[in-house]
């Protein structure tokens, strides 16, 4: 008899067009290869922006996994009250904001509703983000992703904020988010993490804690190489929205001291930002010579099929990049910085160029864009590399095993969260 996965997820997985929802999706789908898989999730606004998106979202999921609860709604996202109100809430209890953003009682209904229907062999919480809910999962062992170390990655962002209220009160909610760190994370049963890196620095903060990598995924029969024929000269992309603040700082950066040096070296080269930006982003990025804005796109092959050169010019995040594996998987020739990169089978010079500084990145760029040998060379070497560690069936059949062993170990830990 198959065994019951109850998967908590921050986001409803639908459509897999951004970081974390393309490795939810996927990872949902690989585990209902082995075990009967039931959903319950909190919306994102910016993924289901209306009910009818919900709905549809939801419909999709239901041909992937066993059972999808209907989802409930974040709604600090929807209401500049609610969202004041959570984090005056978080600056007179101590809890940190997410405890109040991820609150909402439809959630606990759904939550409750699918523990009556099936007692669960395993809980996936697929984000620090719920760890409020833990009260209510019985006694069974839980597992906990984390797509990042979200108190440092709420450091790093701090860091790269000017104004000083912003930044002291970012570092204050890292503190808050760690303290919770160190507080929970030994009681699961495991921790999955997407990075080596990122499993070390949870062990610091919490020695006890156990950990398991299970890297980001691509699907590499979706993306697969095309014919250099199709490739547009000196055309160099970004993938991600800018929303997100890693990306959008990552933006920042290039087009400030970065593509000024490649359109003096390179010429005619064009600089295409695909994902979602804001209107006054895509003014600001525009205003810059050869710079175009393609926005959300459902499919990013077609774009990527034009490209000589991907970069990935990040200066904060953890966890393992999906853009460089998309890349990757199609035989693109990458740029990125180390902390780009962290946590990937990387090698410089062989399947990437690994460039810190804006002169040493241009100067990668514009080598990408004027040696065919190079590029032709980083783009195969990473496409071995995805073929050979991060195609999704690797990646969920070692999380698969992961579960099996935990589900046919006796007792359970979690139960110390009740």
């Amino acid at each position: 008899m198959r065994k019951r996965i109850l998967f908590l997820s921050q986001c409803l997985p639908f459509p897999p067009h951004s970081g974390v929802t393309n490795r939810t999706y996927h990872i949902l789908r690989e585990l209902q290869r082995e075990f009967d898989v039931a959903l319950v999730a909190f919306s994102r606004r910016n993924h289901q922006p209306d009910s009818v998106s919900r709905a549809s979202a939801a419909a999709k999921l239901r041909l992937v996994v066993s059972d999808v609860s209907e989802a409930a709604v974040i709604g600090s996202e929807w209401s500049l009250a609610l969202k004041l109100r959570s984090h005056l809430s978080s600056l007179f209890t101590g809890k940190p904001y997410i405890f109040y953003d991820y609150s909402d009682k439809r959630f606990g209904r759904a939550l409750r509703g699918e523990l009556s229907l099936a007692p669960p062999d395993l809980v996936h919480m697929d984000s620090m983000d719920l760890y409020r809910w833990l009260p209510s999962i019985p006694a069974v062992p839980i597992a906990c992703t984390h797509h990042n170390v979200e108190s440092e990655l709420l450091r790093q962002r701090a860091d790269r904020i000017p104004r000083r209220a912003t930044r002291a009160y970012l570092r204050h909610q890292a503190n808050l988010v760690e303290r919770i760190e160190r507080r929970l994370c030994s009681g699961f049963d495991i921790n999955v993490m997407t990075s080596e890196r990122d499993a070390e620095h949870l062990r610091v903060l919490a020695p006890d804690a156990r950990t398991s990598v299970v890297p980001n995924g691509v699907d590499i029969d979706y993306f697969r190489p095309t014919s250099p024929r199709g490739l547009v000269p000196g055309r160099v992309v970004f993938l991600g929205p800018t929303y997100m603040f890693p990306n959008r700082d990552a933006v920042d950066f290039f087009l400030a001291d970065v593509w000024p040096l490649v359109s003096r070296l390179h010429q005619g080269s064009t600089f295409h930002l695909i994902g979602k930006n804001s209107v006054d982003e895509k003014l600001r990025f525009e205003s810059n010579h050869g710079v175009r804005c393609e926005g959300y796109v459902p499919d990013i092959r077609p774009s990527f099929a034009e490209t000589e050169c991907s970069v990935v010019p990040l200066r904060v995040g953890g966890g393992t990049r999906l853009k460089i594996l998309d890349a990757w998987s199609m035989g693109k020739a990458i740029v990125s910085t180390s902390i780009g990169c962290e946590g990937l089978e990387t090698s410089d010079g062989r399947n990437i160029l690994i460039r810190d500084d804006a002169k040493g990145f241009a100067d990668a760029v514009v080598q990408i864009l004027t040696d065919a040998e190079l590029r032709n060379r980083l783009g195969r070497e990473g496409r071995i590399t995805v073929e050979k560690h991060y195609a999704w069936p690797i990646v969920g059949g070692h999380l698969s095993s992961v579960y099996t062993e935990l589900i046919e170990r006796e007792p359970a830990v979690g139960s110390a969260f009740r």
